[in-house]
Order: structure tokens, then sequence, then C-alpha cells
């Protein structure tokens, strides 16, 4: 039997409630249909923070949703949705699941190979749907019959102890969908949870499922990883238990190594910095973080075609093509993000060059800004850049006419000037 917590019990207001997802819960109840809140908005809602979305469980089938809204629409092949849309505003609403193998469901449409998920629309009870979620926090259910919250699996005595616990067997649940090892790390990491010691020991141990995941799908996930304002914090942890690597192993064998005796802090200085921004309300862009993210193995590619003879920039192109087809084989990054990346990339010389007609060109090229940030990134991560960034920065700052009297000047940097600058060891 679940553990029902009345309304004097939690701190759920309808106040706080998005009113159009309010809207719908109604809706579906007046319908005859039991109607709940679930999932991160609930948990949110719990933890006295502002949820993202507002997403509704209900035993009415995808067809009846769509029945009761004009504005709804139908989504998914894999996992059947429906989508009721008010303005830019979308309620997501999901038929309560059964286990794949139940002879009670409903309805039978579900794939499965290797234990992995391939297609889910088998509908059940909201109790086969709890036990179906991932970690029992994210199955707290708000019903909006007597404004209750349901607990199947535990999970707000989980929230209470500040806990993060998988619903069910690891190996089990990670082989469904193995992305669940990267959602464990996302919210220990988003709401400072401890995992607990069985979510916790099986993250290295199922961490190769993770190759049975589509590229595609992963970008995706990366995004989610580190554009939640955590990301410094995510990237440590995804280290700690070798999930990084099954991400991005050429950046993880790059990071394994010291220049001069320093590790790389180019990723973890760029990943706090995009913690800051989100912080402030400031834009991101995806593009960016994965040309973060793969930088050094790009870097070191270039320098050991620039030892080989090659000249900087077409070093720069032929290293930034071979990493993202080899990268391919882990995250397939859409081809409008890749070419951001590579501009990102290759503008890095042309920022060494600050004299002349060139340097005010470069001002108005569409990647200049994304470029200079990276550059200036560069620099306060040890790089001995640290006199271009500034002279970038000022004449940002100047007049057209007081512009081209310091590009007139120019700076003294070149590419020659291309060695990290690290304090001295003490003896």
């Amino acid at each position: 039997m679940p553990r029902i917590y009345g309304r004097a019990e939690h701190g759920i207001s309808r106040a706080n409630i998005s009113p159009n997802a309010v809207r719908v819960l109604y809706r579906l109840r007046e319908a005859g249909y039991r109607a709940c809140l679930v999932g991160g908005g609930v948990r949110d809602l719990l933890l006295g923070r502002e949820p993202k979305d507002f997403d509704v469980g209900t035993d009415a089938h995808p067809e009846e949703v769509r029945g009761l809204f004009r504005n709804c629409r139908l989504i998914g092949r894999r996992f059947r949705l429906a989508h009721v849309h008010f303005g830019r505003e979308i309620i997501e609403v999901a038929t309560f699941r059964a286990p794949h193998d139940s002879e009670e469901s409903e309805e039978h449409e579900a794939e499965m190979a290797d234990g992995r998920i391939l297609r889910d629309n088998v509908y059940g009870t909201i109790e086969q749907d709890a036990w179906r979620r991932d970690f029992t926090i994210n199955a707290l259910y708000y019903d909006i019959a007597d404004f209750s919250v349901v607990d199947y699996t535990g999970g707000m005595e989980d929230l209470r102890q500040g806990r993060l616990r998988l619903i069910g067997e690891p190996e089990v649940r990670y082989r469904e969908d193995p992305v669940r090892l990267l959602r464990a790390v996302r919210f220990a990491a988003k709401l400072g949870f401890m995992l607990d010691d069985g979510t916790r020991l099986a993250l290295k141990q199922f961490g190769p499922l993770l190759a049975d995941v589509p590229p595609a799908r992963l970008f995706d996930e990366v995004i989610k990883l580190f554009h939640a304002g955590h990301g410094l914090q995510t990237f440590e942890m995804l280290r700690q238990y070798e999930l990084f690597a099954r991400l991005f192993p050429l950046t993880e064998h790059s990071l394994a190594q010291e220049e001069q005796g320093f590790p790389i802090t180019f990723v973890a200085n760029a990943l706090r910095n995009t913690d800051t921004r989100i912080r402030e309300n400031k834009g991101v862009h995806p593009a960016f973080l994965y040309a973060v993210l793969l930088w050094e193995p790009v870097r070191h590619e270039a320098q050991r075609l620039v030892d080989a003879g090659e000249s900087l920039l077409p070093a720069l192109q032929q290293a930034g093509a071979e990493v993202l087809a080899r990268q391919a084989k882990q995250i397939m990054i859409p081809k409008r993000f890749s070419l951001v990346m590579r501009e990102i990339w290759e503008l890095q010389p042309r920022l060494e060059q600050r004299r002349g007609a060139r340097a005010l060109r470069l001002l108005s090229h569409p990647r200049f800004r994304a470029a200079y940030d990276f550059y200036c990134l560069r620099a306060h991560s040890g790089e001995a850049l640290q006199e271009g960034c500034a002279w970038w920065t000022k004449i940002q700052e100047l007049k057209p006419d007081e512009q081209r009297q310091m590009a007139e000047v120019g700076g003294s940097g070149a590419a020659k000037r291309r060695r990290r600058r690290r304090p001295r060891k003490r003896e």
C-alpha cells in the first residue's frame, strides 16, 4: 500500500503550480480519469524549488487525452506521449505504464533487446507506473482529487534524507536504459544529494552500457548534464565514476596528461564560467560547450601536425575534422553545431594577429564573440595569451575611430608564443 501524505503533511500548493497544468489536471478528473502531477515537478515543489516544467500522469490513454484537448498533439513512438499546448508552454501528459511483461496490463506494445527498452507503450496502473520510474524521488504523485502526495517507493523519506536511490535492482534498471547512469550523476549534482550504495557502486560497473546508447541521443543528454547550472560538479562526478571517459575518450586521455608538471584546467574553468553565466541568466550555446569539451584533443592533434611541418591553420582544420569524426562513435554532433565549433577553433590563430584591417574585420565576424570568449578562457587557464585577451577586451570598448588607431599600433603577440605559462614549482 502507498504512503499517503495529506495536504497538511507537505508543502505543495496549487498556487505554485502552472495554471495550465492545473487546468489539465482538472479537465482529466472531470472526464472521469485519475490525474496526478508527477516526476521532477513534484520533487522540486517539495524541495521549495521552482520546477522547470510540469508533467502529468493519468490512466487516460494518449488518444483519450487528445479527445479532451483541441490543443493536444501526440508525439513519440518509443514512448507515446500527449503534449497539450498553451502558447509557448507545453504540459506533457503520460499514461501510467506497466512492467513490460505484465499480464495485467491493458495494452501490450513493448519491444526490448538485450535488456534495453526500445519501445515502451504498455499501459497500467498508478502503482505499476511508480515502480517503473527510475529514482524514488521522481516517483511521487500529487493527486488533484484530494491534494495529497502518493508515495509507493519511499521517495518522500529519501527526499528528506537528501538521498538518491534507484528503484529496483541497479543492473536491471541500468540495462533497461543506460542513460540512467548519467541521470544519477545529474540529479546528485543538481540537488546536492548523496547516492545510496547500490546506485553508486553500480555506476562504474555498468558504465560500458553507455556504448549501447545511440550517439544522437547522447548529444542532448550531455547538454542536460552541463547546462543545468552545476556543470563543474557534474564533470568532476562523471570523472570520479569513470563515465566521462565513456562519453569523451579523447578528452579524458588528454586530461590525464600533465603539461610542465601541471594538470590541464581548461575544461574545468570553462564549465565554472558556464555555471556562472547560467546563474546570471546569460545565454549558453551547445556549440561552445562541445568546442570546450573537445579542445584539448584538437589542440594536441594540431600541435602534432605542426611539429611535423604543417602550418597552424591547416593543422587546426585537419585536427578538428579528425577529432569530430572519432568523437561521433560516442556522440553524434549535428552539423549545425560542429560547423560553429570548427569556426571557434580556427579563429584562435587569427586572434593572435592584432594589427591593421584584418584585426578590424575580425571584430565583425559572426563568431568573433564566441572565439574571443574561448581565447580568454584559454588565457585564464594558463596559456600565455593574457596580453592578447586584454587587447581584444579593450578594443571592443572603443569607438570606431579609436579602434582604427589601436589597430594601427597593433599588439606584440604572435603565433610563436603559445607555450603555457605556469608558475615555477617550489624546490
